[in-house]
Formats: C-alpha cells, structure tokens, sequence
C-alpha cells in the first residue's frame, strides 16, 4: 500500500524543520528510560519514546543522521539542529522508537514504561511533586527576553521551502 493511500496518525520533526515524519499506526509502546546512555544521548535526565513499526514511520522530509551508541543500537538525529529523532535495535529492524518531544503532539500519548531505573537520577522521582512550578511567560523576564522571536520549526507540517523568521543578530 502506498503511503498516499494510508491516513498519517500522528506527525513530527526535528527543531530546525529539516527532518519530518509521519506514523501510520499509533505507538505500540510508550515509556522512558534512565540509563545513562539515554541520558547522554538526549541531554536529559530520561529519554521518552514511543515505538512503532519501522514500516510505519516514514520519513517526509530529510533523513535523519544516525549514531551508533552501542554494539546493538544506533539513534537518529538531526545534522542540522541535533534534536533527538528515533532509537532503534540493529537486531530488531521491524521497530523503532520516536522520540516524544519530536512528535508533534506529544500530550498524544503517555508513557506505560519505565525503564533504566538504575540510573534514575535521585530527584527525579520526587521533582514534579516538590518543586514551585510556573508556565512559560508567567514570571516577568528581563528585557532582553520581553521581544524573543521562535525560529524553531511549527508543530505541523510545511511547504519544503519552510525558513524561520529573519532576526538581527543579538548586540
């Protein structure tokens, strides 16, 4: 069946716009992992993911650049703005793993899975709960802040001649 006669269940891309996707079936499996290759892999505390079958992710802009992390996976990601793509098991080439924060509506799926715990780093588990939380643009940022312009590329898919605003480079 060609990709043209399958409905897209959810889309995403990488910051910059360069890669896109689609996925033609909802992840099988959503999780996050803490071990500390995933960490490293995606600056973070834990990598969040969702896992499809590889013939239902289809790449609609760019290809994604690939590292090989270890002797059996390898992980996707941006050349041009280095977002986190895709983790997939060279062993198991009929899945693969999207990145959360690259789908376009992340809030679309929730995690099930909680993997790596080992290397849970100790306040994650206690963070969401503990801490004083305020949303973007509630607490009065200083002036250099007050005129922020996005470039980062929209959350739905655009024409391939897609450019971030022009902006002045800072002083």
């Amino acid at each position: 069946m060609a990709d043209s006669d399958r409905t897209q269940v959810m889309t995403g891309g990488c910051q910059c716009g360069a890669v896109r996707y689609a996925l033609y079936a909802a992840p099988e499996k959503v999780g996050i992992c803490h071990c500390r290759m995933c960490q490293k892999a995606v600056g973070g505390p834990f990598f969040a993911w969702a896992g499809v079958p590889a013939a239902d992710l289809v790449w609609t802009r760019g290809r994604p650049a690939t590292f090989r992390s270890s002797s059996v996976a390898e992980r996707g990601f941006c050349a041009a703005c280095g977002t986190p793509l895709s983790f997939r098991y060279l062993s198991r080439l009929e899945a693969i793993d999207v990145s959360l924060g690259s789908l376009d509506h992340p809030d679309a799926v929730e995690p099930m899975h909680v993997m790596g715990v080992e290397s849970r780093l100790s306040w994650c588990a206690t963070l969401l709960e503990t801490r004083p939380a305020t949303e973007s643009g509630a607490v009065d940022p200083p002036d250099d802040l007050r005129t922020i312009v996005d470039l980062q590329h929209p959350d739905h898919d655009t024409a391939p001649d897609w450019r971030p605003p022009d902006v002045a480079a800072p002083h």
